[in-house]
């Protein structure tokens, strides 16, 4: 007690020598104190040179007298900002008090206390800061501002110059940009909203941050409450008032999200000022030139192809798509929702960049790069029947395939290419879940990821931007890069402000990409991501969502990654019919998307092969912890034995049917690589395998039941899977009970003997 009876009294001795400062020592007279420079707009720049938009200068506001100026808004703005305001001479000793008693307390400077005449003054007549000449100085020049002008006409100047956040200053430019109206139409509830943004405009942005922006609102009416100013009722009803109106009266100009970015990259970051008004003003007034990644040609053919895929937006889920270039990490493209400037209050949030969805199964290549550099092969096979039970500390981890595929054994490649959950379960148990999200955040996840062993079926949440930089660093040999926006910064002088400096880490060994590659190569070729094809080498995974809440598709070619997420944005809904127009997976829309832009950007560039980082052969640096060796010779025997011998060898194994009258059915014919070729472990063998017969053609088993579908298939020489599911709501459903509805591969279709069928069964 007696600590803070001294520290108070120290404080009103400074509070005094203070004040004594302001009133009668003036370091700078009010005629002397210049105002700053004028403002010139700032230039947003594509990788091209060629300009994007403009970020406007203050002077684009509209100056209005305090007349048309709501008696509303200046009551929030003083209630909140100033309380005092009617009664100091420029300086409210209280509030400086407070604020010093804050300031000795903590050791440095955490407080303002300003005035709204210190705030007029700090913004338009001296520079900004914090340290105590500074406040010294801000005092003597709002009491001399007091004594030449009514209170009336400084709260006029005041409101006509404060920054409202978005490129708003005043108050005319904040009620339109807000609101669409001018300020003397602006309700109770928009003018509390406009009064609360004014402390921090980033963090109450209320299209960004809209909670907060709600929660600041709350704390101007409950402020104007209590001075009386308006009653608990009009407050209640103001608070029921929609936060903001849809961006209006903006300029359009492409890529809106990715300005966003850019501007956010000014605005956030220390080197462009020392306090977020130093750095405001910088971006706003200061005449900067920013240099950015972005491809106009590139973002065009982005939009164009979500466009053409999501063709039905009252109805369609939205998309983000993030595309950047693996060698350095320039960011060519970002779709980061629908229409930005027309879209309503949540069309500002950016899906790529600030949305966070769980990856599905795009999040396996993670899992797979973590399991290479621990030393497990890619022939490495494991059980793979359509549900696992895995016995966990405590409980049960329950794991189905998608649609009850499964059966046999299998190994990497073919979990990877068919993504088959229960096979990666075991996986991700012999790897260790830490070090596959160790994995997955070196090749550039950023988000916070829990290491569980569901974090293999994708229940981390993730980004667009994330998911495209971590597969950029299989794309780049393993060397990870941080995704970039802006390459360099230029002041009105001419003078350098930034500059990038790029930087790469080696995430995963060369052998480690060289394997994955090859394995997610074919995901595209023959796997779930077949629509993703563009006649070019490409690579890639699908990701579907927990009951299809979301959908992605992530692939690369040597010159350029794309990552594609669609979902509702709002809200997780499943997106099966009739919510949507298809049952959405990895493999439909978000490989449709990006298949359509990726042959478009491409459409120019020569096809090159993806480089071999590790070759092959005597001498060739190994996979990790898989040295090269003679193939085995395998040929005469029964396939089986033929994958089993290869795998006790380390070596991958695809079968290959073959017509053959020298072997019977089953028979391994022919290998590639030849028996005793050196080959780096992990390498498939092709086994061509004698069949006697065509592949079977599936018989429609449609409407019919269990039992006449399981006859209908043995007849072909096929199996029957049977999945209980409900159909959904569509005619004829209910004549369906206890009936097939659906079958998978559909009828007429191509299967390999004694393969299985998967049929759908209506309970009842």
């Amino acid at each position: 007690m007696r600590w803070v009876a001294r520290s108070r009294g120290l404080v009103m001795l400074v509070v005094s020598a203070a004040l004594a400062t302001a009133c009668a020592w003036q370091p700078r007279s009010l005629d002397s104190a210049s105002p700053q420079a004028p403002a010139e707009s700032s230039q947003i720049v594509a990788g091209d040179g060629s300009l994007i938009t403009n970020v406007h200068a203050e002077e684009d506001r509209e100056t209005v007298p305090l007349s048309r100026i709501p008696a509303s808004l200046r009551d929030a703005v003083v209630a909140v900002e100033d309380e005092r305001f009617w009664q100091h001479n420029g300086v409210d000793t209280k509030a400086v008090g407070r604020a010093i008693y804050a300031d000795a307390r903590e050791g440095t400077v955490v407080e303002g206390g300003s005035t709204i005449t210190q705030q007029y003054v700090k913004n338009r007549l001296v520079r900004s800061g914090r340290n105590v000449r500074r406040k010294v100085q801000e005092a003597s020049l709002a009491y001399q501002l007091e004594q030449r002008y009514s209170k009336e006409r400084i709260l006029e100047l005041y409101l006509n110059t404060i920054y409202f956040g978005n490129g708003n200053y005043g108050v005319q430019a904040a009620s339109r940009g807000y609101f669409g109206v001018d300020v003397e139409r602006l309700s109770l509830g928009q003018a509390a909203l406009l009064a609360g943004i004014i402390r921090a405009p980033n963090r109450t942005d209320p299209y960004e941050y809209a909670d907060s922006a709600a929660v600041r609102r709350r704390v101007v009416l409950d402020k104007m409450v209590a001075l009386g100013k308006i009653s608990s009722t009009d407050s209640r009803a103001a608070e029921a008032e929609p936060l903001v109106g849809p961006r209006v009266g903006q300029e359009r100009y492409p890529a809106p999200h990715f300005v966003e970015r850019v501007k956010r990259f000014i605005l956030d970051d220390a080197r462009f000022g020392p306090t977020p008004e130093a750095r405001q003003d910088l971006l706003f007034r200061g005449g900067l030139r920013i240099q950015t990644t972005l491809d106009l040609r590139n973002q065009a053919q982005a939009e164009r192809a979500v466009g053409r895929v999501l063709s039905e937006p009252g109805r369609d889920p939205a998309a983000a798509v993030v595309s950047l270039d693996p060698a350095n990490g320039h960011v060519r493209a970002l779709v980061g929702g629908r229409d930005f400037f027309g879209g309503g209050p949540q069309s500002s949030f950016d899906l790529a960049t600030q949305g966070r969805r769980p990856a599905g199964s795009a999040f396996k290549p993670f899992v797979l790069a973590a399991a290479l550099e621990a030393g497990i092969p890619l022939a490495t096979t494991y059980d793979a029947p359509p549900r696992l039970a895995v016995p966990l500390p405590g409980q049960q981890w329950e794991v189905d395939n998608y649609e009850g595929q499964g059966g046999g054994r299998l190994n990497l490649t073919d979990a990877t290419v068919n993504s088959v959950n229960t096979v990666y379960a075991q996986l991700i148990l012999d790897v260790g879940p830490g070090e596959a999200v160790a994995t997955a955040a070196r090749m550039g996840i950023a988000s916070p990821l829990l290491p569980y062993p569901s974090a293999v079926l994708g229940t981390n949440d993730v980004s667009p931007l994330e998911m495209a930089a971590a597969y950029a660093t299989l794309a780049n040999g393993g060397m990870a890069r941080v995704p970039t926006f802006v390459t360099k910064v230029v002041g009105m002088d001419g003078k350098v402000l930034y500059e990038h400096e790029p930087s790469a880490k080696r995430a995963l060994e060369e052998a480690t990409v060289d394997a994955e590659v090859g394995v997610l190569r074919q995901v595209i070729e023959r796997g779930t991501g077949v629509d993703a094809r563009i006649g070019r080498p490409a690579a890639g995974k699908t990701g579907t969502g927990q009951e299809w809440r979301d959908a992605w598709f992530v692939g690369f070619t040597p010159e350029l990654v794309t990552s594609v997420w669609v979902g509702f944005p709002d809200r997780q809904l499943s997106m099966v019919p009739p919510t949507t127009r298809i049952l959405v997976t990895g493999g439909s829309w978000p490989a449709q998307i990006w298949q359509l832009y990726m042959a478009s950007a491409l459409a120019q560039a020569p096809v090159t092969p993806f480089p071999v980082l590790r070759p092959s052969g005597p001498g060739a640096a190994a996979a990790p912890g898989v040295p090269d060796r003679p193939v085995p010779t395998v040929v005469g025997m029964p396939v089986e034995y033929a994958e089993a011998t290869l795998t006790r060898e380390g070596f991958g194994a695809e079968r290959r049917p073959r017509r053959s009258t020298d072997y019977p059915p089953g028979y391994v014919v022919a290998q590639t690589p030849a028996a005793g070729a050196p080959a780096a472990g992990g390498t498939p063998v092709i086994l061509e395998v004698a069949t006697s017969s065509a592949p079977a053609s599936v018989p429609d088993v449609l409407d019919r039941s269990p039992d006449e579908a399981r006859q209908a298939l043995a007849a072909a020489g096929l199996a029957a899977n049977v999945v209980t599911r409900a159909e959904p709501r569509s005619t004829g459903a209910g004549a369906r009970r206890g009936r097939v509805w659906k079958q998978s591969p559909q009828a007429g279709a191509r299967a390999k003997a004694r393969g299985n069928v998967t049929i759908y069964v209506n309970p009842g």
